[in-house]
Formats: C-alpha cells, sequence, structure tokens
C-alpha cells in the first residue's frame, strides 16, 4: 500500500512557508501527503534539510515505503567497502526521513517506527563491523582466520543493550553496545593478537558510525555498557566477562542484560554467551530485594541529572524525570527481575511485550498495564518529536512558550490540550510507579508491651547483619508487632517469632518479600504462632514463600500427574545434573510447605493432606527418575533389558504420608537376557542396576545446597540389608513364591509402582496380585499376625502422643487390615477395605471394625498434625507447652475435641476400644495382655 492512503493524521506547519518549500521539491504529491510533508518541515529544520537532499529518493519510497526500506536494507551490504561510510550516512538520512513521516502521518505505528529504526541499526552494525573485521583478516592480522571468516566476524559478536536491543530505538536514539569474542577460536598463542585485531577493528566500526561529516553520522555509539569500561578494551574475551559479572555484576547490570540480544558478528557465539549469563541475570528465587537496587538507580539518575522534585513541564526530562519513560522501563524490568528467574516466560525485551506479559501472569493489574503501556506510546510520541525538530539526543520539553506552540503545532494538537494531557500522564506514571519502589517512611512505632530484651537481640543475630537488611527491617518492625500483638497469645507468638529471626541466615531477600507483600507476614505469624517446627523449617528454607506469591498457592490440588509434568518441565530446562536436583529439591519443599499451610488453614482434610504427600513424593520420583537414569547411562550404558521401576512400599504404597513421613522403597529390574550394559565403561547386570539404585537413593538423599529430598528407607526388599538393592524380577518371583515370610506378603499388599518403565511395571503388578490372592488358610495368616503384633509390641516402647505405635493405634490397627487383604486375597490397598475383609473372614463383627476405623481416623489425624507441629515424638510431661496455644488448638481441631484433657480422655478410649476389637480377633493364645 502506498503512503497516502494509509495517512491518519498530520501536523500543523508552525512555519507554513518553510513547509510549503520543501513540499513543492517533490513531483505529484496527493493532499494528504503534501499535508504531511508541510507539517513536518514547517516544524522541523531537520526534516526539511533530509526532504530537501533527499526529494528524488522520496517520490519513490512514498509509493510503497516497505518496499523502500527493504529494496534499501537489501542494497547496503552490496556496498564496496570504501564507498560503505557514506553509503551508511546516505542510507540513515532516508530511514530517517521515511520513518519521520510515516510516524508523523500515522501511517506506522510506534512498534513499526521503532522496529525499521532498530532493524535498520542491526543492519549499519553488521556492515561496518563486517568492513573492519574484514580489513583485519586482509591485512593478516587475525591468526587462522581467512575471508570465510568474515561472515561472522571471525568469532566477534556485538550485543544490542538498551532500547536498540528490545527493538525499541527512539528517532536519534545512540546504541549501546557490548561487543565480545569468542575466545575458544584462537589457539592461546595467538589470544593477544586476536584481542588487538578485534580492538582495533571495533575501534574503526564506531568511528565508521560515530563520526560526523558533512554527510551526517549514522548513530552515536556507546561501547560503556560492558565490563568495567575505565580499564577494560573495548572487545573483550567473552571468558573474561563471564568471570566479572559471575564475581562482581551488579544489579543494574542484571537489568540492562533483560534487553540484551546478539546483533551483529557470530549471532550464535553471542546467544550461547546469554545463556551462560542466565544465572546472573534470573534468580532462582524471586528477588524482592531488586526493587531497592532499582529505586536506587532511580535517585542516582534524578540526583545525577538534577531532576528531583515536582514535575514542572518547562524543561521535563520525557525519559529520565518524574513520571517519565524511564519509570515505565524500570518498573517493568523489575518485576521482570523479580520473577523471571521461576518464569522464563517473562524474560521479554519489549517495555510493551514486558508489561502484557506480566499482566497475564498476574504480576501487574489489567488497568495498571494497559495504563502503563498507553502512557509509554504517549510519551515515547512526544520523545520522538522532540527529537525530529533538529536530530537532537533530547528528552526535555521545551523551555520557552513558543517551543512549547511549536511542539503542539508538530504533534497537531492544541496546544493547551497537549500541555494538560502530558501533565496528566507524568503524574499517573509517577503515581502508579513511585508507590512499587519507594515504600512510605516507616510509621511510628506500634505500641507494644514486649520483652525489650528479645526485640534487643534481634540486633545481633545474622539476618540483621547488614546495614541494608537493617534498613528495610526497621520499616517492618512496627508493622510486625502490630500483627503479633493482635495475636490470641502475643507473648508466645513473639518468641515464636523472634525463633523463626534467629534461625535466618540472611534477611534481605525475604524483608524485602515482606515489604512488597505484606500478607505474608499474617501467613508467617500464622505459622511460627500454630507450627514452630515448620517455622523453624521456613528460617532455613525461606525461599518457599515464592510459591505463595508466585504460584497458584491456595487452588485445587493439581495431582499426581500435573506435579510430575510440572517438575519435569522444570528439569527438562536445567542442563546440569546437580542443578536438576537442586531444582526437584526447591520445587518439592514448596509444595510441601504448600501442603503444610494448607493443613494448618483448614483447607484440607487429614485424609486429603495425607494423599498430598504421597502424591507429592510420587511426582518426584517419576520426574527424576530418568534424569538419574541418563545421568548413570552417560557412562554405562542405557538400561539394559526392560529397564526398572521403583516400587513404594508402606505408607508411600497406600497413599498416605505425613510432614516427616521417610520413603520406603524396593527397586526391580529385568535383565530379560542381557547380561552386560553397553555403554563406555559396562557393567555387568547385576551390578549395574544395584549401582543405578544407589545412585537414586543418592539422588534422593544427598545433602546439596538445597538440602535433601527424602529420606530413603530399603529394608523391605527381598533378605532385607542381606539383599541386594536391586532385584530382578525373576529372582523376586522366586523369593515371594518359596521364600518369603508371611509379614513380606503382608507388605505387598500396599506395595505399588511409583515410577519407571509401564510395561515392567504391569508385569510386577501382576506379580504382586498372584502372590497376594494366593490360596491361603485365613486362620494360618491370623495366627501368624498375632505372633507379629506381640512381638512388635515387646520390641517397642510406645509414647502416648506418637499415633504410631502402641495397642489400638495404627500399626497394630495396619497390620490386622493388611492380614484381612492377604486372608481375603484382595487387590485392594486400602486399610479400609482389609477391615472390611476381616469381618467378611469372619474375624471380628461390624462393631469391632467400626471401633478399628475410628481409632485409625483419630490416630491418623494426631499423626499428622505432630508431625507438622513438632520434629521429634512429643513427650507427655511436655504436654501443652511445647506446641503452644496455636499448636493446641490446631491439633484439637483436627482430632475434634475441645480440650486437651478431652483428647487424653478420648484417644486413651478409642485406643483401648480399638485393642479390645484386635484382642477379640486375634488367637486367644497371643491376645495382649
Amino acid at each position: 500500500m502506498n503512503f497516502d492512503s494509509r495517512i491518519t493524521r498530520a501536523s500543523s506547519a508552525f512555519e507554513p512557508s518553510l513547509g510549503a518549500e520543501a513540499a513543492d521539491l517533490i513531483c505529484d504529491l496527493r493532499a494528504s501527503t503534501r499535508e504531511v510533508v508541510i507539517g513536518a518541515a514547517g516544524c522541523s529544520p531537520y526534516l526539511k534539510r533530509l526532504i530537501a537532499q533527499e526529494a528524488r529518493w522520496l517520490e519513490q519510497a512514498l509509493d510503497g515505503p516497505e518496499s523502500a526500506v527493504a529494496t534499501l536494507f537489501a542494497e547496503l551490504p552490496e556496498i564496496t567497502a570504501k564507498a560503505l561510510p557514506s553509503g551508511l550516512r546516505q542510507a540513515k538520512r532516508r530511514i530517517a526521513l521515511i520513518t519521520g513521516l510515516a510516524d508523523l502521518g500515522g501511517v506506522w505505528p510506534l512498534e513499526q517506527v521503532t522496529g525499521v529504526l532498530s532493524d535498520f541499526a542491526d543492519l549499519a552494525v553488521t556492515t561496518a563491523l563486517r568492513a573492519t573485521v574484514g580489513a583485519e583478516i586482509a591485512r593478516g592480522k587475525l591468526p587462522g582466520m581467512s575471508t570465510d571468516n568474515i561472515h561472522d566476524a571471525a568469532g566477534m559478536s556485538v550485543l544490542a543493550m538498551g532500547k536498540m536491543g528490545a527493538h525499541e530505538l527512539n528517532y536519534s536514539s545512540d546504541i549501546d553496545l557490548i561487543c565480545l569474542f569468542d575466545e575458544t577460536r584462537f589457539a592461546p598463542d595467538d589470544f593477544h593478537d586476536a584481542r588487538a585485531s578485534f580492538v582495533r577493528a571495533t575501534r574503526r566500526m564506531a568511528a565508521m558510525l560515530n563520526d560526523l561529516t558533512g554527510e551526517g553520522y549514522v548513530f552515536r555509539t556507546d561501547l560503556r555498557l560492558r565490563p568495567d569500561p575505565g580499564v577494560t578494551p573495548v572487545c573483550m574475551a567473552m571468558e573474561a566477562a563471564e568471570r566479572y559479572y559471575e564475581s562482581l555484576g551488579r544489579t543494574w547490570e542484571r537489568a540492562a542484560y533483560i534487553k540484551a540480544r546478539p546483533c551483529a558478528g557470530d549471532l550464535d557465539a553471542g546467544a550461547g554467551f546469554l545463556k551462560t549469563l542466565t544465572p546472573f541475570v534470573w534468580r532462582k528465587h524471586l528477588d524482592f530485594a531488586a526493587i531497592q537496587d532499582a529505586h536506587d538507580m532511580r535517585l542516582r539518575y534524578r540526583e545525577h541529572k538534577g531532576l528531583g522534585g515536582a514535575i514542572k513541564l518547562y524543561e521535563h526530562n520525557m525519559k529520565l524525570g518524574r513520571g517519565g519513560i524511564r519509570e515505565i522501563e524500570f518498573f517493568t524490568q523489575t518485576r521482570q527481575i523479580i520473577a523471571g528467574g521461576r518464569d522464563p516466560d517473562l524474560r521479554v525485551r519489549g517495555t510493551i511485550e514486558g508489561l502484557a506479559v506480566l499482566c497475564a501472569k498476574g504480576w501487574i493489574a489489567d488497568a495498571a498495564a494497559a495504563d502503563l503501556s498507553d502512557h509509554y506510546r504517549a510519551h515515547r510520541e512526544v520523545e520522538h518529536r522532540l527529537q525530529m525538530l533538529n536530530d537532537a539526543q533530547t528528552h526535555s520539553l521545551p523551555k520557552s512558550d513558543a517551543g512549547f506552540t511549536r511542539l503542539a503545532a508538530f504533534m497537531g494538537r492544541e496546544e493547551a490540550e497537549m500541555r494538560a494531557d502530558v501533565m496528566a500522564r507524568l503524574e499517573a506514571v509517577h503515581e502508579l510507579t513511585e508507590g512499587f519502589f519507594a515504600p512510605e517512611a516507616a510509621p511510628r512505632p506500634a505500641e507494644h508491651s514486649f520483652d525489650e530484651r528479645v526485640l534487643t537481640r534481634w540486633q545481633t543475630y545474622p539476618a540483621l547483619r547488614s546495614e541494608r537488611a537493617v534498613e528495610i527491617f526497621n520499616r517492618l518492625k512496627p508493622d510486625v508487632l502490630t500483627r503479633l500483638s493482635a495475636t490470641a497469645k502475643p507473648g508466645e507468638a513473639l518468641l515464636a517469632f523472634d525463633g523463626f529471626l534467629a534461625g535466618l541466615p540472611a534477611g534481605v531477600q525475604l524483608f524485602s518479600l515482606f515489604e512488597a507483600n505484606p500478607q505474608l507476614i499474617d501467613l508467617l505469624i500464622d505459622i511460627v504462632g500454630t507450627a514452630p517446627a515448620l517455622a523453624r523449617h521456613l528460617s532455613r528454607n525461606a525461599g518457599v514463600f515464592d510459591a505463595v506469591i508466585a504460584g497458584r498457592f491456595f487452588d485445587d490440588w493439581p495431582g499426581t500427574d500435573k506435579l510430575s509434568a510440572d517438575l519435569r518441565a522444570i528439569l527438562a530446562a536445567e542442563s546440569d545434573y546437580e542443578r536438576k536436583l537442586d531444582a526437584t529439591r526447591r520445587w518439592a519443599k514448596e509444595w510441601h510447605f504448600g501442603v503444610g499451610v494448607h493443613h494448618l488453614r483448614g483447607l484440607a482434610d487429614g485424609a486429603q493432606i495425607a494423599a498430598r504427600y504421597a502424591e507429592l513424593a510420587e511426582a518426584c520420583l517419576r520426574a527424576l527418575w530418568p534424569h538419574v537414569a541418563a545421568q548413570f547411562a552417560a557412562k554405562h550404558g542405557e538400561m539394559p533389558g526392560r529397564g526398572a521401576v521403583i516400587v513404594g512400599m508402606g505408607s508411600l504404597g497406600a497413599g498416605r504420608l505425613n510432614a516427616t513421613s521417610d520413603l520406603d522403597l524396593i527397586m526391580i529390574y529385568d535383565a530379560d537376557g542381557a547380561e552386560m550394559s553397553d555403554g563406555k565403561r559396562p557393567l555387568p547386570v547385576r551390578q549395574y542396576y544395584a549401582r543405578l539404585t544407589q545412585a537414586m537413593v543418592t539422588a534422593m538423599t544427598a545433602p546439596m545446597a538445597e538440602g535433601r529430598l527424602y529420606e530413603v528407607d530399603m529394608r523391605l526388599r527381598p533378605s532385607g540389608t542381606q539383599g541386594p538393592v536391586a532385584t530382578s524380577l525373576q529372582s523376586f518371583q522366586d523369593y515371594q513364591e518359596n521364600q518369603a515370610w508371611l509379614w513380606e506378603h503382608l507388605a505387598l499388599t500396599r506395595a505399588r509402582v511409583v515410577a519407571g518403565s509401564k510395561a515392567l511395571g504391569a508385569d510386577v503388578e501382576a506379580l504382586r496380585l498372584s502372590v497376594v490372592q494366593r490360596r491361603r488358610n485365613p486362620a494360618m495368616v491370623l495366627d501368624e499376625v498375632a505372633k507379629m503384633r506381640a512381638r512388635i509390641s515387646a520390641a517397642k516402647q510406645a509414647k502416648f502422643w506418637d499415633g504410631k505405635l502402641g495397642a489400638g493405634r495404627l500399626q497394630d490397627i495396619e497390620l490386622l487390615g493388611q492380614a484381612g487383604l492377604l486372608g481375603s486375597g484382595s487387590a485392594a490397598r486400602e486399610i479400609e477395605a482389609g477391615l472390611a475383609a476381616c469381618v467378611a473372614l469372619g474375624w471380628m463383627d461390624a462393631a469391632g471394625s467400626a471401633a478399628l476405623l475410628r481409632a485409625h481416623r483419630l490416630f491418623w489425624h494426631m499423626q499428622l498434625a505432630t508431625k507438622l507441629l513438632s520434629e521429634t515424638v512429643i513427650e507427655d510431661a511436655q504436654m501443652p507447652g511445647v506446641l503452644g496455644q496455636g499448636g493446641l488448638a490446631f491439633l484439637l481441631r483436627e482430632t475434634g475435641f475441645s480440650s486437651l484433657a478431652d483428647l487424653r480422655a478420648g484417644a486413651a478410649q478409642i485406643a483401648a476400644d480399638a485393642a479390645q476389637a484386635l484382642n477379640l480377633a486375634l488367637p486367644h493364645n497371643e491376645k495382649e495382655a
């Protein structure tokens, strides 16, 4: 489409005669286009000069501006090196002219204007770099390089930063570049010669773009965003730059790299370098400390440029001043930095694009994102008009009334309306962004009656050892004390919070998180006042708070399949094996924390909580197993035969765990006739699977930066600790059919394949069923169970607040339930099905089964609650002090009693009723006294 058919607006000529002079230079202008040209030239001396210089080219370009740009882009790389400086300047004039007119006429939207300017910058840098690197190669100054290496600049890569990197160049923008070279393409002895050659090429490239001649200039080029520019060369080795960012990189540099992209030279090497910086730019935890860093940067800009104080239109800086473009960019980039480490979708370069994805992800309200996007576009249009006047890199509004009159005419608006609109937009942006960056001063200290000795010792804790942490915490402290004062037992809550604070290894990140999300303080106080054990866990793993902010923390439980898919996606994004293990631990801790909080808040009942803990463990096993296997296979080859499966035993197999459960696992493999693996270091099958099993156990249990994942118990495998850690399917079948004790068959009633080969898993389940459903004498089963019960009772001392051990408690009841499943040949795993089978077998009546089910429910709820509240079994003498009022209230709510005395009496009676039912069911000579 031609230019004229798309015109939607035009400037009003501030100097109509000058505009008419420019329009008369172009033949056959349509009326609408002539109006745009007159308005442009009548307001901008720069555009009038360009029209005079490029009138003949413009006549054709107006027939199809996109085609004209494409032709220019295609012709520029064909210009000879000698003619290139002149050719680049001519191309810049033409690009500036067509984009300026297309912008003023509304022919192109803002994104297309900035996109064309940015694309031309890429092309200009590329052609200039090829010319200067080519000259170095021609002179034999780049060791080992030939003309074949010119296309990728012999391993040199140019990173576009700032607005160029984001494809957002303004009309008269300078370009910020970082120049690097891939040192691995050169022999060590050639390194210094190569670096010197690249430095020369970089300086000549910058001069070609930057130098002002009679023909103009191409781009003002700034190379100072590189690491430590005062002492480093203008082109650095990538390895040196990487070391700098790893050890000395600052928050502003992290923010700068949000927009970075390779724009010229070796694009693959540039992309590889940016990938190595991912951990530097994008932190694994939510990084709310970046808010203060960004605020400090804003203040430094304002102070350096003298831009503080109230908003006044005269000479107000539309980029750096209050309510300006930089405020919107910082607001967007800071939120990206906060959460981009966890969510790669947030790692976009453009400001409008960034606001859109932040809105889609729930980090910014719809209205705020829409308003800021609208203000950003409006600000950029004002900025462009200011720069079009004289091709000046200015962002300041006029300093005189005449200047505002010209600017209003240039924008095609009434002056009073334009002034009011610009002021309203600046104030709106300032209001939307200032509260995010600059929290109000701390309120007056809250009145409280807390022990000042406790408050004083906070100053000695590791979390408050830095001035910055103290500064943020002092702003939080009044709010924290107010919230603590509002709890049912303020003194207990204070001591619990004190314990949490004492365990924190550092405070800046967490305090920043609280400051940006005050609702988390309520959650923390709720936790520390109810579950001190969970609070201690939090102090060592404060990163789990990220899940509350970044995830759908209070949404419905996703289930095993969704959980494992989520973790698989996270692990797929990690290339390093140890990072995969740490990522699994980090992810699991967040979900584990979420289950605990849902439990405390009463958002799920005991049965749901137990199932969720089990599903979380299964999801970890499912997702992590392929990566452990792949890591092992890299040395020893793929799994020989049909592979292996992980079988969950005990509570995991039954699908019910508590907050501190370990995992009972066994590994079963099928060599399918294979004798050796086929890797670089092949192993006999038995040794292969034994070592693979050990690798999996290590992956789960090894203490790493993010702690342990789970404790693993493999003593339920055939022959217990005397048997191999991995068992072949044939050996497992032979053992279960010919050698296993009855208690091992009882254990199979709860066994369940949780990870590994689906086909082999189906065979293992079929084998389990064949063993469990074998015809047996029920009386023999019952007799053996009675003996086992007596041995367990004699060997283990029960404690009142341990719901597992003791007559009429969990282990006792589950033993009989498993006997019912085995005696009836049932395929089920649930205790309810087992007790129903006991009734069907005539071992007990319905009343006895009801008594056992009532006891099982009570002690499961007790076990779930106490395991969340305390890291160890609670001694009876410690109650209720060890729990505090909050923990006691939670325990009573979960067990259905109104007081501790009622719970004591009720639990004792329910256990006694269950024990009596068990005594009646089991053979008389083995009954417990």
